[in-house]
């Protein structure tokens, strides 16, 4: 069952969230590295017929990509255990889950936006946002 904010709950985690959020975006990053540069020399490998392999340079990138990834997955987990949905990590968008006039919507923030200033429903998601107004704040809900 989803926790549902309101908009001062949501916005009260935005600091704590941005940061973690900050790290899950460095952390894909140097995943997508370690797995380029294995990309790269697998098929420098296979071009080259099998020969020449640097173990020690594969072993490296393997470990790499898969140190960041487990990290990215624990730095996930993380803001996932706050009630909270990460929409797109490339862009940094978050998701607050509220209640607007008994219906399930998002409130919907995005990295660098100073506050959340938008919400959206369940199905629209970024390019549906609506603009939080006065309507908005007397009808959502959240748990308390």
């Amino acid at each position: 069952m989803p926790r549902y904010f309101t908009l001062a709950e949501a916005q009260a985690l935005i600091p704590a969230l941005e940061e973690r959020l900050r790290r899950a975006i460095s952390l894909k990053a140097a995943a997508a590295e370690a797995a380029g540069e294995l990309a790269a020399e697998s098929e420098r490998v296979r071009l080259a017929g099998g020969a020449l392999v640097d173990r020690r340079k594969l072993l490296d990138a393997v470990s790499r990509r898969d140190t960041a990834t487990a990290h990215l997955r624990d730095v996930l987990e993380s803001i996932h255990e706050t009630g909270c949905q990460v929409k797109d990590l490339d862009i940094g968008l978050l998701d607050f889950p509220t209640l607007f006039r008994g219906e399930e919507v998002c409130l919907c923030w995005k990295s660098g936006e100073r506050e959340i200033r938008y919400w959206h429903g369940t199905q629209e998601g970024f390019r549906g946002r609506r603009p939080i107004d006065q309507d908005f704040l007397e009808h959502h809900l959240g748990d308390s």
